[in-house]
């Protein structure tokens, strides 16, 4: 039996487990670790098992997996929690920093009011438009951008970008969860997607507001996903249906996506603390 101390946050109710590495320094069990710790009912419950790491090329190395074990290469929400956690544990004394994932190195911003953190800005990087480097499986196009696609006799426009992970885009009218937890788990995992994933359904209000709904490739229904936000605005913005700045609505709170003119796009949004403990690991043969 191991005691490994953690922290669990979340970020817009994108929730997380997060732990250092060194108490628990077996890489080849993370997986393992994910599926069991963040089990709502047999674990501590979470969309995802974050390890705090050292790096060679950043100050942080982030170690993300989803809560069926997956290993992915960014989260956005993730990362903000990923920050808060190492700011308030001390283990970085400024507000900006860098953090390696397998997406890249993602520069944040810590932000106070009152001497806590309120809100976290990620540098997220550019768009990936490529089908290859996505991946998608399709005809000789540059861009898998207003595609269609046809689900349960229905016929959708999708778009698919890479964005650390895979995200497509849906814009509709319809965010019910009934829309979105039987779409989207057969478009993860539709045969085009060779890797699965993440899908989002998007309303556009106005030029500067969205609301978001998003069913995450190996998490399942989520109440926000900073990655998926991203990558609909990024779209939203390409397709000149938004404006530079733009207010995201998810059901677990509000994200601000800023686009520049290079494409690069900054997230901000809050990171909050749930509650912190030790977590009782039952080592299996």
């Amino acid at each position: 039996m191991m005691n490994i101390p953690f922290k669990k946050l979340h970020g817009a109710g994108n929730d997380f487990i997060i732990i250092k590495y060194e108490s628990f320094p077996y890489e080849e069990k993370f997986s393992e670790l994910a599926i069991r710790s963040c089990h709502r009912r047999f674990g501590i419950g979470g969309d995802g098992l974050m390890m705090v790491g050292t790096s060679q090329k950043a100050d942080f190395k982030m170690y993300y997996y989803n809560s069926d074990g997956s290993k992915a290469n960014m989260c956005g929400n993730g990362i903000r929690c990923f920050a808060k956690f190492v700011y308030d544990e001390g283990l970085v004394k400024t507000k900006q920093f860098n953090i390696e994932t397998l997406a890249g190195i993602k520069t944040v911003h810590i932000k106070e009011t009152s001497s806590r953190v309120d809100t976290v800005n990620v540098n997220m990087g550019k768009m990936i438009f490529e089908p290859e480097k996505i991946p998608v499986k399709t005809e000789e196009i540059t861009s898998f951008i207003n595609q269609e696609l046809k689900v349960e006799d229905k016929t959708f426009l999708i778009s698919t970008v890479l964005m650390g992970v895979p995200h497509t885009v849906i814009f509709t009218e319809d965010l019910s969860l009934d829309m979105v937890k039987t779409i989207g788990p057969i478009i993860e995992k539709h045969s085009i997607f060779p890797e699965n994933t993440n899908v989002n359904f998007a309303k556009i209000l106005d030029a500067t507001h969205i609301e978001v709904r998003t069913w995450e490739r190996g998490a399942g229904y989520t109440l926000a996903c900073g990655t998926g936000v991203t990558s609909v605005c990024g779209i939203a913005h390409h397709l000149k249906l938004v404006e530079e700045e733009v207010w995201v609505n998810t059901e677990g709170g509000k994200l601000k996506i800023t686009i520049d003119k290079e494409g690069n796009i900054d997230m901000e949004g809050p990171a909050e603390d749930i509650c912190c403990g030790v977590y009782s690991f039952n080592q299996r043969d």
